[in-house]
């Protein structure tokens, strides 16, 4: 079971060193995600159907971007889909994997009260668009240029 950290912890491990990998969508990530992220989605809409699928090449881009022993923060919108690939990333030799509760957006329970508070709402720096060497798109050309 991955470690977990709250949004204002990680942002502090991230001062440390640690990397924050956002894996929600391209697009999600482009709206807006914690400042200094980067983004390899754990799943993307499909071309035909706009349904969230599974990313073939998640793990290929983790294990050719980070050294297994590298400082990761997981984090997505609220925090499924990085607990997800938080084990995933276990689960191939990732030894320092923590997932970030409450993601970039929120956890709530179904009656709307707050869980765990996201990143934005907690007022931690944020930034948008696919910043150079931390889009996905990157991160693919580089990923594919190793192997």
């Amino acid at each position: 079971m991955p470690k977990q950290t709250s949004v204002t912890d990680a942002r502090q491990l991230q001062q440390t060193g640690h990397t924050y990998v956002d894996v929600r969508s391209m697009r999600e990530f482009a709206a807006g995600h914690p400042d200094g992220a980067v983004n390899v989605p754990l799943l993307e809409p499909s071309e035909e159907s706009g349904q969230m699928q599974p990313n073939p090449d998640f793990l290929h881009v983790m294990q050719a971007a980070f050294a297994p022993d590298a400082k990761l923060l997981i984090g997505c919108q609220v925090g499924g889909r990085s607990m997800r690939a938080a084990a995933m990333l276990e689960s191939v030799g990732f030894a320092d994997v923590t997932n970030v509760r409450g993601g970039f957006g929120g956890m709530r329970e179904p009656t709307g009260r707050l869980v765990d508070p996201g990143w934005a709402e907690s007022g931690l720096p944020v930034e948008g668009g696919q910043p150079p060497g931390r889009s996905y798109a990157d991160l693919v050309s580089k990923a594919d240029a190793g192997s």
